[in-house]
């Protein structure tokens, strides 16, 4: 009974966020084929967020080449449909293992060659910027960078209708359940304790190449599926849907903002960007500089995150006010 309890309370942010996206629909953009589509675009990244976080947040990967990975999934998907007699379905599938592949071949080069959090960076970015040249280069197969028309998905799953927010917004939760259902599971014990400190957790019996390995493999398959639904659902992909600079310096602003490795934090960071990219529309130049400022700020004064630091402050502060009675003296 305490058990089923605790699993209740562990999933209840799920089902609020679920609920909340149910609903959204009909009490903020209703019909709105550009306002639908800025939602799509929040909660595909909300997604990107999630794979990365059970990556970086996790087991300290940090993978700078979500947007290659993506990339993986969403050109491998429509390349095989176009080349084969493959539905669409198989090829989403072909797609995710492909990325999940790669992922884990990452992971298994980072592990074998002990590399830290800067050189699996430095490593993942090479890997990024070599993906988008061959993307560049295929010209036969990936367009180049007039892109590939996506004719394979139904309308109604477009980025501009309800049903491909609905779509995400599944994708998202499903997401979500995974990763809570890792943290109340031995490998999130295990990836607890590798994140915090990685000598003794290999001291305390974890297998910390097999749990690297096995967080890049899935985080990767999120990115990967999320990147091949993409594809369908925009019914268009070039290299710049997936550039580095367009998903991967986003993505690991939204997480950092929402808070590395807790549950919620790419969704609430996905939500935060997603406004305040509205607001910039005008000015992409303005915008890539202040995502550049919040990594500075994000990275040297809140570690843990701002929501998570915000709520560590508000915290002790009632703390202090419950204890501020207690010391002072009866004559005060």
């Amino acid at each position: 009974m305490a058990r089923t309890r605790s699993i209740g309370w562990a999933v209840l942010p799920i089902v609020v966020v679920a609920a909340i996206l149910a609903i959204l629909p009909s009490i903020w953009f209703g019909d709105s084929p550009y306002t639908t589509s800025l939602a799509v675009q929040a909660l595909v990244f909300a997604a990107y967020g999630v794979g990365f976080n059970l990556i970086f947040g996790s087991t300290n990967q940090l993978f700078l080449c979500v947007g290659a990975l993506a990339g993986i999934g969403g050109y491998g998907a429509v390349i095989l449909t176009d080349e084969t007699s493959l539905p669409m379905g198989a090829g989403i599938v072909v797609g995710t293992a492909f990325a999940a592949l790669v992922g884990g071949l990452l992971s298994w080069i980072s592990v074998r060659r002990s590399l830290g959090i800067i050189f699996t960076g430095i490593v993942t970015l090479v890997f990024s910027l070599a993906f988008a040249n061959l993307l560049l280069g295929q010209r036969e197969y990936t367009g180049s960078e007039t892109g590939l028309v996506v004719t394979a998905a139904a309308d109604r799953l477009a980025d501009d209708h309800v049903g491909g927010y609905y779509l995400f917004a599944a994708l998202l939760v499903v997401f979500l359940l995974v990763f809570r259902a890792l943290q109340l599971s031995h490998v999130g014990w295990a990836f607890r304790a590798l994140r915090d400190d990685e000598v003794a957790a290999e001291l305390a019996g974890v297998d910390v190449a097999r749990y690297r390995i096995y967080a890049a493999t899935l985080g990767s398959a999120m990115i990967g599926l999320t990147g091949a639904l993409l594809a369908y659902s925009a019914g268009f992909i070039s290299p710049a849907t997936y550039s580095f600079d367009r998903v991967d310096v986003r993505v690991l602003v939204l997480v950092a903002f929402g808070g590395l490795g807790t549950l919620l934090g790419p969704v609430i960071g996905a939500g935060v960007f997603a406004i305040l990219d509205e607001q910039l529309t005008t000015s992409l130049e303005l915008r890539e500089v202040l995502y550049g400022v919040f990594v500075l700020v994000i990275f040297l004064g809140f570690r843990r995150g701002v929501v998570a630091t915000v709520v560590s402050l508000y915290d002790r502060l009632m703390a202090g006010r419950r204890r501020k009675p207690i010391l002072e003296s009866p004559g005060d």
